[in-house]
């Protein structure tokens, strides 16, 4: 069996003073993170989805670099980057306008009736203090992080990239899934995959996506591939007079059915459906009859493992 617990999270060097923190098995709610030890600067890279997942990264973080996290940068507003957030101390907190804007409108949530087997602890809501809307430049020593919107939405509307140039390493976030399905219902299916492309011009030689484990550009094609595949399923069910999960459930996913969390193509149909209407790329769509979708695709409530 898989080891999806605090402890199984390991340390992957990326570069020399960048790191990934990597958490098996990536599946809902369990998140990659990454740090970049500067001697008594320490950036962190997002948080995690529960209390006792975040202390854990915390204690690491602190065990590897000796020193605090000071910097805090956010990659999107879901709560399993976020939800951590409070237990960073005095660190600053930098993310983009539109992640402070949903985290304080919508605070901490945990969607009781739609994910079942979370742990989630003492959780409290605490949105980045330093914002911005197209790029920033982090210095941290001797080491730079230009964080990056890529204009428009994507997985959601306010994904940052974090591209350490020198090193060629890339922090993700969730533009890039290896090993899981990607989820746009929040963002923009092709909005996702013109995004991409800002990840495939900068040429990063390793990639730590949001979820999986360290990988390179092969995997952006992957993810590129899948969602030109919800795409096309979109045209096809909305040709034939299908609903989303009517589709869906007829759908074989062909060279995707390795991939887990299957039950985000209905949630993923709404949105490719949605843009085919013409709704603009992260335009507010009914999220309720999406996530029922979902749910009735998997039967019931979805397990997780946070």
């Amino acid at each position: 069996m898989t080891d999806r617990s605090p402890s199984a999270a390991a340390v992957t060097r990326l570069a020399d003073r960048v790191h990934g923190y990597v958490q098996p098995d990536g599946s809902w709610y369990i998140n990659n993170c990454g740090f970049v030890d500067a001697g008594d600067h320490t950036v962190l890279i997002d948080t995690c989805s529960t209390e006792r997942r975040t202390r854990a990264l915390l204690e690491t973080v602190e065990a590897a670099t000796g020193s605090p996290v000071t910097t805090l940068v956010n990659t999107h507003h879901h709560g399993d980057h976020t939800n951590g957030n409070y237990l960073v101390g005095a660190a600053t907190i930098i993310g983009h306008r539109k992640t402070r804007e949903l985290m304080v409108a919508e605070g901490i949530q945990t969607f009781e009736g739609i994910f079942v087997g979370s742990d989630w602890g003492e959780l409290r809501s605490r949105p980045p203090e330093v914002v911005f809307d197209d790029r920033l430049t982090v210095h941290a020593g001797d080491v730079t992080l230009e964080l990056i919107h890529p204009g428009h939405a994507a997985h959601t509307t306010n994904d940052v990239l974090v591209w350490l140039a020198e090193q060629r390493v890339l922090y993700a976030g969730d533009l890039v899934f290896n090993g899981g399905s990607p989820f746009a219902l929040m963002g923009s299916v092709a909005g996702w995959r013109k995004g991409l492309d800002v990840i495939r011009e900068l040429e990063p030689e390793v990639i730590l996506p949001g979820h999986g484990g360290p990988c390179d550009l092969s995997v952006v094609d992957t993810v590129d591939a899948y969602l030109r595949f919800v795409q096309e399923t979109a045209e096809r069910g909305k040709a034939a007079g299908l609903s989303p999960l009517e589709v869906a459930k007829e759908t074989d996913l062909g060279e995707f059915a390795s991939l887990s969390e299957q039950e985000r193509l209905p949630g993923n149909l709404h949105r490719a459906y949605a843009e085919l209407d013409g709704a603009e790329w992260g335009a507010q769509i009914d999220l309720v009859a999406a996530i029922t979708d979902m749910l009735a695709i998997n039967r019931g409530p979805i397990r997780c493992f946070s």
